[in-house]
């Protein structure tokens, strides 16, 4: 892996310089556009909308549209002159619990890795941070933007969880859910029985991506000249009527797979992909 950012955690009078990793990577497929006719790829060309020439990235600034319609132009010497604080800092600013904090506000992970001399300060930290319970609540600078993040450990290593700002949550309002609804006893039980047939431990190995796999799958049957025969369509579903006999027989399938599974784990298993048959050219 290759660093993306260094700078230090700064929290009382002790400081731990780091290397910033990113913790995941898209599995997904890119395509790139291309012409059907002979495979040529289609290039995109940045043209001024004034004055309808092409222009070179050298001459390209950011703008922010006022609602005038007006137009502010940002160069980079303007962005180097604003203060960052946290430019280079990991500034903790309280530790907070956990269960505390929204899962919404988490936008995407980062491994921290210590300099050789800060190993001692890092591995204090991770046994703190486990023991208390709690997170590190943080602020970064990150790619010219002040963001929020948390600080936890997994597997001995310290996570940067980025967050967003709260303003940037959107809040749920739907009409539909104002509507008063009364909830039977016996629906509420059997949901509850359908959640504790479904209940088992976080097992994340279990679950694939089967679209990618059978796109994938795709993509290899055209490079060999092979057909391939779309799978089963999915079993569409419509609109519950009958709310409670939906339930049951949901309890009843629930019940069926675990039974079938026989490992009495209550882990719940994927369904199981069926490979993509194939004909030969």
């Amino acid at each position: 892996m290759r660093s993306i950012w260094n700078g230090a955690i700064s929290f009382g009078l002790v400081t731990i310089p780091v290397k910033l990793y990113a913790a995941t990577e898209e599995k997904d497929v890119f395509f790139h556009q291309v012409h059907a006719a002979d495979g040529g790829r289609v290039r995109i060309r940045r043209v001024c909308s004034i004055d309808g020439e092409e222009v070179s990235y050298s001459d390209i600034a950011k703008g922010y549209e006022l609602p005038s319609g007006e137009v502010v132009i940002l160069t980079n010497e303007d962005f180097a002159d604003l203060p960052l604080a946290s430019s280079r800092i990991i500034d903790v600013l309280q530790f907070v619990p956990l269960e505390q904090v929204d899962p919404i506000y988490f936008a995407r992970s980062y491994y921290l890795e210590p300099d050789e001399p800060a190993t001692k300060a890092y591995k204090l930290l991770c046994e703190a941070l486990e023991r208390s319970g709690r997170v590190g609540l943080v602020k970064i600078a990150l790619r010219q933007r002040e963001s929020l993040a948390t600080l936890r450990v997994r597997d001995g290593v310290l996570v940067l969880e980025m967050m967003l700002w709260p303003d940037e949550i959107r809040k749920a309002a739907f009409e539909s859910l104002d509507q008063k609804t009364e909830l039977r006893p016996q629906e509420l039980e059997m949901a509850s029985t359908l959640i504790d047939a479904l209940a088992g431990d976080f097992q994340p190995e279990l679950y694939t991506d089967s679209y990618r796999e059978a796109l994938k799958a795709l993509i290899d049957a055209k490079v060999e000249g092979r057909e391939l025969v779309a799978p089963p369509a999915a079993e569409e579903r419509g609109v519950v009527v009958d709310l409670m006999a939906a339930l049951e027989k949901s309890v009843e399938a629930a019940r069926r797979q675990r039974a079938g599974n026989g490992n009495g784990s209550g882990a719940r298993k994927p369904a199981t992909k069926r490979p993509a048959r194939r004909k030969s050219a």
